[in-house]
Order: structure tokens, then sequence, then C-alpha cells
């Protein structure tokens, strides 16, 4: 699949990593393009310009923090028909809490101005540690959870992630994407606050 990363941080260097590893051909983007650069080189990917990203991108991952969001994919130009995962979580600054929340989210809000595109949800409650490392846990496989309105496109991130060795969760509708920042929310809680590390994923169990 062709993947066009937003972002180098944690998130989008851990992205890019694993989707090559995987056999994906992966681009990155961003403001800096030196940094981007370097995030692709360690990646084994190819970095380029914000207005040649989404040219030849089947799926679009935009890694760049909540506020930032918006900018970064239309940097990209014309979106019709894209597949853009969002993987943000709308922190306050201070991470205290979110900063939308119970009738809206990052994610419907990111729809709401990219209306051409298909929006999913996905990878906000992973951590980049968990990326790089891997899906297995001594208790089986890590969850990545996605959400989106439009069924093909769900399907595509359901095979990206499918193809990074985790267990896909469909969580419903865009919507509740007002449900999993929260758990995003918490997850970071756990990990930094909680000082449990960056090493955890949350997850459904069943009994059977």
């Amino acid at each position: 699949m062709n993947v066009a990363i937003i972002g180098y941080g944690n998130m989008g260097s851990a992205l890019a990593a694993s989707l090559t590893k995987a056999g994906h051909k992966v681009v990155v983007t961003g403001k800096d393009l030196a940094k981007a650069g370097e995030a692709a080189g360690k990646a084994g990917a190819k970095s380029v310009a914000a207005h040649e990203a989404a040219h030849d991108a089947e799926l679009i991952i935009a890694t760049a923090p909540y506020p930032a969001q918006v900018e970064a994919l239309k940097a990209l130009g014309n979106l019709k028909g894209k597949v853009v995962i969002d993987i943000s979580n709308p922190l306050k600054p201070d991470m205290s809490g979110l900063l939308v929340g119970h009738t809206t989210s990052a994610g419907e809000e990111v729809a709401k101005q990219l209306p051409d595109a298909k929006v999913v949800k996905a990878f906000n409650t992973t951590f980049a540690q968990v990326l790089n490392e891997g899906p297995a846990f001594k208790n089986g496989k890590a969850p990545v959870f996605y959400a989106g309105d439009d069924a093909s496109a769900k399907d595509m991130v359901k095979s990206l992630i499918e193809s990074l060795g985790f267990e896909t969760v469909d969580a419903g509708p865009l919507t509740n994407a007002r449900y999993l920042e929260p758990m995003g929310m918490m997850n970071i809680w756990f990990g930094y606050m909680a000082k449990l590390g960056n090493g955890i994923t949350p997850a459904w169990i069943r009994r059977a």
C-alpha cells in the first residue's frame, strides 16, 4: 500500500519504520523537510514536500498534534476521496485533560474541515514504543481500535493495522472517537503520570 505520513515525531517515525518493514511504500512529509528526511532515512522510507505527498498515496496518516492537524493535512492539497487516519488526541497543553469531548472529538472536527476526505480514527491509544517493539504482549496481541463512517475506508485501515500484526477492533462510527480519545488520555495518564511507562496499551478481554 502507498502510505503518506505527515509528521516525524515519535508516532510518525514509529509508523514509518513499522509500515516500511511490513512492505508498504512510505513517504514522510512535514513542515521541516530536513527532519522529515532524517525520519524517513531511518525508516527506509522517502521524504517529499507536502504538496507531493498525497499524489500516489492510497492512505494518509496524520500524526501532527491536534491543533495543527487540519493545517498539516490541507498543505497536501486536494484530498478528495483520500483515506485519512487521524491519530491525534486533543490534549490540553499541560496534558491535564482534553480540549474537546462529549459532543464532538478531534476526529470529527478534522472530518468537518476536510469534507472530501474519508477520515478514520485509529492508533490514538497506541504508544510509539508499542509500534516499535511489536504487537506481542504476554497475554496476547495488542489491539488497535479504529472508527469511521466509510466502510471501504475502514476496510483499508483494518488491512493496514493487520499488516503490522496487531489485533483490529472495529469501534464503530466516527462519533465514537469521542470515547476513543478519552481512552487515549487515560493511556497517557497511566503511562506518564502513574509512571507505568509507554510499553502499555488498553484492551478489552473476553472470558471466552
